[in-house]
């Protein structure tokens, strides 16, 4: 990996860690939706079941530990931290970006997991621009068998591509080059967004070339404008950032509109999400899981203890939420008819 790719993971870490980057005015849009509380729910809260079965994989909640980081030395104890939550709780996670390893596999340690959590549904994980850019089936199979993974994220994040000075923006043509990886891949292929949303359009073309699954990772999140405006030392450039801060559709739109277009397709709700209340409103919505990125990275930066600590307040929370409404099953939250939107003057 050259210089400048080494120096981009380091700031990407240091400014997640450090930095205040939910600042989208769009928010994630599930503020505008709120659950009717049911005072007698008919329910046990011991029998409130959250597994969910997904790509051959069971896993005790439906969560998965979005794609954070890699490609740095610093990035190895993190990940491990992470995918030790993972194993330890039933829930997935996927690896940053495996483009430097890919090019520099002496970077490859810094990804790999399988050994303290082999149980865990785990993605590799590439960016879709790459294969406009010499990438291709090869290069999706080592990112999959560098760390046994059981899938492929392809992300897509053309705002961020275009804030940056080198950014690769040739998005030219990639229907076509992701239908042969979901063809030729062995594991299933997941596209996701990385915080500015998946529209209905998008998501039906996916859908009708073989995708497996779509992360929608709407906006409210990390705004990635914001990374790249901190990362750049151009005043020039400043307002160029700025202006996209709100950009983006919001996370609960993006679901509904992701839903409509791939009806039938395996969702992941990110972007934004935070507590339990805000993955069973994902869910309610129409997606079969959420991801969680920011707040990970943050607790793994401490310990595994920190991140399954985190993880299990999600869970507690989603599980008391669906107690409240008197739903036990998550096929039952899925389009519930407790969940209302405001109304506005």
């Amino acid at each position: 990996m050259n210089e400048s790719n080494t120096r981009r993971k380091i700031d990407y870490m240091e400014i997640a860690l450090n930095k205040n980057l939910e600042i989208n005015e769009n928010a994630t849009g599930l503020e505008d939706y709120w659950f009717v509380h049911q005072a007698l729910p008919e329910v046990n809260l011991a029998d409130i079941d959250l597994s969910i079965s997904l790509f051959g994989k069971t896993l005790s909640a439906p969560l998965i530990i979005s794609p954070l980081v890699g490609g740095v030395e610093a990035a190895t104890s993190i990940n491990r931290n992470l995918a030790k939550a993972a194993q330890s709780l039933g829930v997935a996670m996927g690896v940053g970006s495996q483009r430097c390893a890919i090019d520099n596999p002496d970077m490859a340690s810094t990804y790999v997991v399988r050994d303290i959590a082999p149980d865990i549904l785990l993605f590799a994980n590439l960016g879709a621009v790459q294969l406009n850019h010499g990438y291709g089936i090869s290069e999706c199979r080592r990112a999959v068998e560098m760390i046994g993974a059981d899938g492929l994220i392809l992300h897509l994040n053309p705002l961020q591509e275009a804030l940056q000075t080198d950014g690769d923006t040739n998005f030219a043509g990639l229907l076509t080059k992701i239908e042969r990886i979901c063809r030729e891949l062995t594991v299933p292929v997941v596209v996701k967004e990385i915080g500015t949303g998946i529209s209905e359009d998008v998501a039906r073309k996916l859908a009708s070339i073989g995708v497996a699954g779509i992360d929608v990772a709407g906006a409210g999140g990390t705004t990635w404008s914001e990374v790249e405006r901190h990362r750049s030392n151009s005043y020039l450039l400043n307002n160029s950032y700025s202006v996209f801060k709100s950009w983006g559709i919001p996370l609960a739109e993006s679901i509904k509109m992701t839903r409509n277009g791939a009806p039938k397709m395996p969702l992941i709700a990110s972007g934004g999400i935070r507590n339990g209340i805000h993955v069973a409103k994902a869910i309610a919505l129409g997606t079969d899981m959420a991801g969680i990125a920011a707040p990970m990275l943050r607790a793994a930066n401490i310990s595994a203890e920190a991140v399954i600590a985190a993880l299990q307040d999600v869970i507690k929370t989603l599980r008391i939420c669906m107690f409240c409404i008197g739903t036990s099953k998550l096929d039952e939250l899925r389009d519930s008819c407790f969940l209302k939107r405001r109304t506005r003057d």
